[in-house]
């Protein structure tokens, strides 16, 4: 008789609160496909433990004693790369400090349950992101993807072209690579990332900082314009809207959408409804089917598409589901994403 494999994600739970730990490893155990195989109240805990049990997934909060979680996971990813969640706190600082650890090779970042998120919701959505994160391919060569390129593009002129672009999953650091290679005139760009709000903030600011393109959280009423990247503010949708030859964007509360606010899908259908043969439009990385309708949508109102491969992504979601409809005209490693897009900006 053969033995059955135990197929369960094996998380290890890093955090310096007691009160956090045992709720995670109650609620993660609940679900039949994880097993919760310890707890760590501090990273050197948490060592000793990677070791020892050879968890598939980390989740890791960022403000600890003796050694932060930043330190830490810049140690682990040149030593031990596995893929590492953030569950971190909705602060401004705790936001700041959750891009820096996602810059150092973290997958993913979500709130800790709290007054406006529930424990519930926090676990639902920790579930699916250790799942499908847990064969994610993390390597010396996934984490240099948020470095910034070598390379440098240009364009001979400014376009009245838009760039719409979706990630979830791996997105940080995909997004991070392809927007330090935008030239300083590049389209007006929309960006939806699966991110909670004030990390949006964070996220924005530090882009801003590695780009020659101008990057900034999108407020209700933003112009698109040339040289100037738009991300979406976490919890809110933004939809692209025109007024004759201008285009702006709208910043709307509403229900979620593909399970997601933002959502890429609703993005790329506001894009296909206003700017049509005038866009393009990009779906990196990420879990889930989030843009996959809303690019085959862009794709058949005259808008060129491209999805990120398989080899290069992170989780090969939300691309795969846009190559499965059809919606992908082109289908790119990440390293030429933002080529393929200047050069369908000025064909």
């Amino acid at each position: 008789m053969e033995i059955a494999t135990d197929t369960r994600v094996k998380v290890l739970i890093v955090d310096d609160s007691a009160i956090v730990r045992k709720i995670l490893s109650q609620q993660l155990s609940l679900d039949p496909g994880i097993e919760v195989v310890g707890t760590a109240p501090d990273p050197f805990i948490a060592r000793d433990k990677i070791v020892a049990l050879n968890p598939d997934v980390l989740t890791l909060d960022v403000e600890m004693p003796r050694m932060d979680g930043i330190t830490f996971l810049s140690k682990l990813m040149k030593h031990h790369p596995m893929p590492v969640i953030v569950v971190s706190s909705l602060t401004p600082k705790g936001g700041k400090t959750a891009m820096e650890a996602l810059s150092a090779g973290a997958v993913d970042v979500i709130c800790k349950p709290g007054p406006s998120y529930s424990i519930g919701q926090a676990c639902t959505e920790l579930v699916g992101k250790i799942k499908a994160v847990s064969k994610a391919k993390i390597s010396r060569q996934a984490i240099s993807a948020g470095e910034t390129p070598n390379k440098k593009l240009s364009m001979t002129e400014t376009t009245n072209k838009i760039f719409a672009i979706g990630a979830s999953t791996g997105g940080v650091q995909a997004l991070s690579y392809v927007l330090a290679e935008f030239p300083p005139n590049a389209p007006g760009t929309l960006v939806v990332q699966h991110m909670p709000g004030q990390f949006t903030t964070s996220f924005a600011e530090r882009l801003n900082r590695e780009c020659r393109v101008h990057v900034k959280e999108a407020q209700d009423g933003d112009s698109v314009i040339p040289g100037q990247v738009l991300i979406a503010p976490g919890g809110f949708h933004m939809l692209l809207r025109r007024s004759g030859a201008n285009y702006f964007v709208a910043v709307k509360d509403g229900p979620r959408v593909c399970r997601q606010i933002p959502s890429v899908e609703v993005l790329f259908n506001s894009v296909a409804k206003y700017a049509g043969a005038n866009a393009i439009g990009a779906i990196l990385t990420g879990m889930g089917d989030d843009g996959a309708k809303g690019l085959l949508n862009m794709r058949n109102n005259g808008a060129r598409t491209i999805a990120q491969d398989e080899a290069s992504s992170i989780v090969f979601g939300m691309p795969k589901e846009a190559i499965a409809c059809g919606a992908a005209e082109k289908v790119v490693s990440l390293s030429d994403v933002a080529k393929s897009l200047i050069e369908l900006a000025t064909e």
